[in-house]
């Protein structure tokens, strides 16, 4: 028979109070971004702080850089930020942006697909046979040729989510074969010219040169982010849940009007704003909203994190896999017809050389993790810039290609490096 002692020292509980009797849970728990935004320019000075010390950089590293890299390119040469420089740029960093895309979407899986180089050649292939051989219809062309890279893009997806298969494997399989089928489909003669005047020649040939159109565009991006920015804040604070206020929003469409009219300022200087930079804006925009916006893209972020907590929560994770894959193949068609526009013609280097080593590159220097789960597609906008204007500024000093595939590789490597040391912080800190 066991008998308890109280030890000396023990408290004895004396009557209960008022207080006592209050539980804890009634007392509500504060969202620590509202009290950022109750203390005003000193609460985002100490986020910002917090950020920095967790390794949550967000796109800064590459915006700074950016900026690091034209101010060198531009001290080097003064025709580096000129109007046309700068327009080149642009019309020229669409199709490697274009396939970026994606390639974000496998990579936020924490995948990779080695084929999409060799997808967006055959993807011209495709169309300069069927329209200058065959005869074909340019429009039926250019949709055979998306569709194809689609369901190229599905096959691996199939060998890869169905089989088991290494998405890696199946895609370096890929590459090799598909490049075959362009050498194949192009014949001995291995480069078929295109109309420049045609639908795929005028992808990277044609300006608006009404300044209404930039400047009109411009307009349309700024209204549209605040007026989205705005009522979205309001339904999020009806809800009760955390909301920038109103000067916030005021502050970074001010920022956003710099930025555009600053570039709408820029194309009118030479000939006007070009198709290419309109339709890769317009990608940009329709991809970011199916992956912040959709339950796809919900489900796309989710297998990024967790493959089996996602099969747990009921998303079909074959069938995501397989339409991510889809998607790649399909901005890898996209991609392709703007080379093939670039140099109006279709021929065996298509897809070869370092065009995979630039796409890969540019979304990791956006700032898309190859860790999977982080990215998003604006990534493929600030990556590519950043490949681009150091190849333009490296031509302009006459800088030897093997050098350039050097410093490339260079900056590749040391946004490997951050993005890791960044998932490391972000684990010590309880973020990841």
């Amino acid at each position: 028979m066991s008998t308890e002692h109280t030890p000396v020292d023990a408290e004895v509980p004396g009557p209960a109070t008022q207080a006592d009797e209050i539980p804890l849970a009634a007392v509500p728990a504060v969202d620590p971004r509202l009290l950022v935004r109750e203390q005003g320019l000193a609460g985002y000075v100490g986020e910002f702080k917090r950020k920095m010390r967790a390794g949550d950089l967000g796109s800064l590293p590459v915006v700074v850089g950016l900026l690091i890299i034209c101010a060198i390119f531009q001290s080097l040469n003064s025709n580096f930020l000129s109007a046309e420089n700068l327009s080149n740029i642009a019309v020229t960093m669409v199709a490697t942006g274009m396939i970026a895309v994606g390639i974000i979407f496998v990579l936020l899986l924490g995948e990779i697909d080695l084929s999409v180089g060799s997808v967006s050649g055959v993807s011209g292939a495709i169309v300069a046979v069927l329209t200058v051989t065959q005869g074909v219809n340019e429009w039926l062309a250019v949709l055979v040729a998306i569709a194809g890279g689609a369901l190229i893009g599905a096959i691996h997806g199939f060998f890869f989510a169905k089989i088991g298969a290494p998405a890696f494997a199946v895609t370096l399989s890929g590459l090799l074969f598909w490049s075959g089928f362009m050498l194949q489909i192009l014949g001995s003669n291995g480069t078929i010219n295109l109309d420049s005047e045609g639908l795929v020649g005028k992808l990277t040939t044609y300006y608006f040169t009404d300044v209404a159109a930039a400047y009109g565009l411009a307009l349309v991006a700024v209204v549209a982010y605040f007026l989205g920015s705005f009522f979205d804040a309001r339904r999020r604070a009806a809800a009760g849940v955390p909301s920038r206020p109103v000067g916030e929003i005021a502050l970074r469409t001010g920022l956003l009007a710099v930025v555009a009219f600053g570039a709408a300022a820029v194309f009118n200087q030479y000939k006007g704003l070009p198709l290419a930079m309109l339709l890769f804006l317009v990608v940009l925009v329709g991809t970011d909203f199916l992956l912040r916006r959709t339950s796809f893209g919900r489900k796309v972020f989710a297998l990024g994190g967790s493959v089996e907590a996602s099969r747990r929560a009921g998303i079909n994770v074959t069938g995501v896999r397989i339409a991510v894959f889809s998607i790649a193949g399909t901005f890898a068609a996209i991609g392709g017809l703007f080379w093939a526009s670039k140099i109006a013609a279709a021929n065996q280097s298509a897809g070869a050389g370092d065009l995979l080593m630039n796409v890969i590159a540019a979304a990791v220097i956006g700032g898309t993790s190859l860790f999977g789960g982080r990215g998003r597609t604006w990534n493929a906008l600030l990556g590519v810039m950043v490949i681009t204007s150091i190849q333009y500024g490296l031509a302009l000093e006459g800088i030897a290609t093997p050098i350039q595939y050097m410093i490339t590789g260079a900056v590749l490597l040391a946004t490997v490096v951050i993005d890791s040391v960044t998932r490391k912080t972000q684990k010590t800190a309880g973020r990841a």
